[in-house]
């Protein structure tokens, strides 16, 4: 099958320890959004409702792909799991350096939002869509600055083989991040992007190749919420962007990608 090509939902594909995100999917837009202010959350809100009604959205859509073994107890996430995971290229125009969901926007051939998510990840990432059993999709989710409507394929793979930066170009590092390096508390902060932006500060992952931030990182916190999977971590370290980016490749207090 081609990166083109629509597979169908199998959400029964999902190992014992991914099910408590499965079953607990539609949770994930209101974690998504339950840090920032009241007044931000309706302002998000009413943008989503805005361009639904006038059809003034763009449509995207991200593969979000766990990998590890079919095995496990359903009460704790697999020690082996991870998460794939791309930093854009730093010459690109717009969001140089940004840790995101391989994805992109719709094209007018894809057959829904599977068909989208496969086709940018293979050619991101190399993946082989037939490694990929889509599992449910999140609630479509408004991107401000952007613009963007973005459908997030929650996917799982037990083995999804090689992957690599196919365009050093887009992408500067493609990785299958430990899912615990995330739940780590000491890997956890928030960032906001500029002085005037503070009150929007939002959940980030201090990670030793990359910092995972904006709404790729708001993702992640939901899922880990939602699944129960979150420990409780520090939410009064708030670092402006700049800062945080600055501390990429320290590793102090078990900051590495494999630090659990």
């Amino acid at each position: 099958m081609s990166a083109g090509e629509s597979q169908s939902w199998a959400p029964s594909r999902a190992p014992s320890w991914l099910r408590p995100l499965v079953d607990n999917v539609e949770k994930v837009p209101t974690a998504y959004l339950h840090r920032l202010p009241a007044d931000v959350r309706a302002m998000i809100t009413a943008a989503n409702a805005k361009a639904s009604v006038t059809g003034s959205r763009r449509d995207a859509a991200v593969l979000v792909l766990f990998s590890g073994p079919l095995g496990g107890p359903p009460e704790a996430i697999s020690e082996s799991a991870d998460l794939l995971v791309t930093v854009r290229a730093s010459t690109l125009r717009h969001h140089a350096g940004q840790a995101a969901f391989p994805g992109g926007a719709v094209d007018p051939d894809d057959d829904g939002p599977i068909a989208t998510a496969l086709r940018e990840a293979n050619e991101e990432t190399g993946i082989d869509p037939v490694r990929v059993h889509p599992l449910v999709t999140l609630d479509k989710i408004f991107i401000a600055p952007s613009g963007f409507h973005v459908v997030p394929v929650l996917a799982y793979s037990e083995d999804p083989g090689p992957v690599t930066a196919v365009d050093p170009g887009e992408t500067a590092i493609v990785a299958r991040v430990p899912v615990r390096a995330f739940i780590n508390p000491e890997n956890r902060l928030m960032v906001y992007r500029d002085a005037r932006s503070r009150r929007w500060a939002m959940p980030a992952f201090r990670l030793n190749q990359m910092l995972v931030w904006g709404f790729t990182a708001q993702v992640i916190s939901a899922m880990l919420d939602v699944a129960g999977w979150a420990q409780p971590w520090d939410t009064s370290e708030v670092l402006g962007l700049d800062e945080a980016m600055a501390l990429v490749g320290e590793e102090p207090g078990g900051t590495g990608m494999t630090g659990i």
